[in-house]
């Protein structure tokens, strides 16, 4: 059986939850709303939260028999590089939350979160969330048409008659193969005897 708990929990963390005030009474509930620092990880190849950036939390934690029931949305903003063409590009991203915190990891099941004595860590949840919200190839626009396969250029930026003379690869090795043949014309002096049969300077 595997739970996700925090190996460490600081309780001084924007991210960490006192769930005190609930008592472990079933249907007691507490809304929490902050605003917390984007940690580093929040990130996938394009597209990441920004280290730092204003991460908006709302929340609302309920006690339940086995555990405390965490459920809201988180707000951050996106900073991506578009999938297409390479320019940045600045989004929001929302994402909805749930999760049960267990009281006793004995009673959890498979990756259920666990309470650190009244203390609920929300960052594995947190990451888990936003980052499979992010888009995995991010454009700028829908009609973004790319690159120049030949010289890299924003194709949205050049004119619509861009073009290059590029040679098909295909004939590129024919093309080496290929000489051209000058005919060089026989010169001879006029005083030269002709090797012609026929000619009277024979036998002379």
């Amino acid at each position: 059986m595997s739970t996700r708990s925090a190996t460490s929990v600081d309780p001084r963390s924007p991210y960490v939850l006192d769930t005190r005030e609930l008592g472990r009474r079933p249907g007691s509930m507490r809304r929490v709303q902050r605003t917390a620092t984007a940690p580093a990880d929040w990130t996938l190849e394009l597209v990441r939260v920004p280290e730092g950036a204003e991460v908006e939390l709302d929340l609302r934690l309920e006690a339940v028999m086995e555990g405390v029931l965490v459920s809201g949305s988180v707000r951050a903003p996106l900073s991506a590089e578009c999938g297409r063409c390479l320019e940045p590009v600045d989004a929001v991203l929302d994402a909805d939350i749930q999760e049960l915190y267990a009281y006793d990891p004995q009673d959890a099941g498979d990756e259920v979160s666990v309470l650190t004595g009244d203390l609920l860590d929300l960052r594995p949840l947190l990451r888990d969330a936003v980052v499979l919200a992010m888009p995995i190839n991010p454009v700028c626009e829908d009609e973004c048409a790319g690159l120049c396969a030949s010289c890299g250029a924003r194709l949205a930026d050049l004119p619509a008659d861009h073009a290059h003379d590029d040679l098909d690869p295909r004939w590129s090795k024919l093309s080496a193969l290929t000489t051209t043949e000058v005919s060089t014309p026989d010169v001879r002096s006029p005083d030269a005897p002709s090797s012609d049969p026929a000619s009277p300077e024979i036998g002379r």
